[in-house]
């Protein structure tokens, strides 16, 4: 039988990023976390973590957290059967895209954070590359644009994003004054999320143009619309979150007609306990 504080401290390590705010999280000196990470691979005859060229858990590591995650969510259910428990608020720690977040999450979660009280730890990725987190353990539930679950897990479908290239009216009389082409594309900057984002190079494919182009990284959604409206650059903006731009004509698209839509998958492990049970029944019903 494992000893939980130890698995408990290899989680905290890796959603810290490190051994001295772990132990900050845990109240532990940095030493005893380090003490409880060697006891564990002790235990396990192999190492948890690699600390080169970055902190990740390794293969091993990843199935215990994987483990880890999955007895915290059972054994809630258990306090919830037997209430002379100590019940302390579940923690339930998510994958998901920054623009889900500005638009329907907080809607679609509302009443069970509070029927539940659950608390979210949510953690920001691209949706191209969100299930990598459920993969690697450190999630118990993730929201990506992929179909395919993984092994032990599921996935359902919750709805579909879609993103308009929207830019100040300004800036398209700039660049686009009669309209997408090969060269304006090579001149007008874009914003883009981040390095994984790929929504402007399918946009710009869509159009017929595979080059090269100039561009703004902006890894926050609020941000991304504001530089955007400031006439910066233009970007992919989902319509849920443009739509009072658009309304009022501080933002327009530069290629009418143009647009794309991205699916959501919800994805969890398949034995997650009846609290990620009940937040995938609210999301099935959402669908957006």
């Amino acid at each position: 039988m494992f000893d939980y504080k130890l698995l408990h401290a290899l989680a905290t390590v890796v959603e810290c990023g490190g051994f001295e705010r772990a132990g900050d999280v845990l109240g532990l000196s940095q030493s005893a976390v380090s003490q409880r990470i060697k006891a564990l691979e002790v235990r396990l005859g192999q190492p948890v973590l690699m600390r080169h060229p970055k902190l990740s858990p390794t293969p091993a590591g990843q199935r215990l957290l994987t483990h880890y995650q999955q007895v915290q969510l059972l054994e809630r259910d258990l306090h919830q059967t037997l209430p002379t428990l100590d019940n302390a608020a579940a923690r339930l720690r998510i994958a998901i895209n920054a623009d889900s977040v500005v638009t329907w999450w907080a809607s679609a979660v509302t009443d069970i954070c509070q029927t539940e009280g659950v608390l979210l730890d949510l953690v920001i990725e691209d949706q191209e590359v969100g299930l990598k987190r459920l993969r690697d353990g450190d999630v118990a539930a993730c929201l990506c644009s992929t179909p395919t679950p993984i092994a032990g897990a599921r996935c359902i479908k919750v709805g579909e994003m879609h993103y308009q290239p929207l830019a100040s009216p300004g800036y398209v009389a700039r660049y686009f004054p009669e309209g997408p082409s090969a060269g304006a594309f090579q001149r007008a900057p874009a914003i883009v999320f981040g390095p994984h984002d790929q929504l402007q190079h399918r946009f710009l494919a869509q159009c017929g143009y595979h080059g090269h182009f100039p561009y703004h990284l902006c890894p926050s959604s609020e941000g991304f619309v504001r530089l955007a409206s400031a006439g910066i650059g233009y970007g992919m903006v989902p319509s849920l979150q443009a739509a009072e731009q658009l309304q009022s004509g501080q933002l327009v698209s530069i290629a009418q007609g143009h647009s794309l839509t991205v699916p959501l998958y919800w994805h969890f492990w398949r034995h997650s306990g009846l609290l990620v049970q009940r937040l995938t029944e609210s999301l099935n019903c959402l669908m957006l």
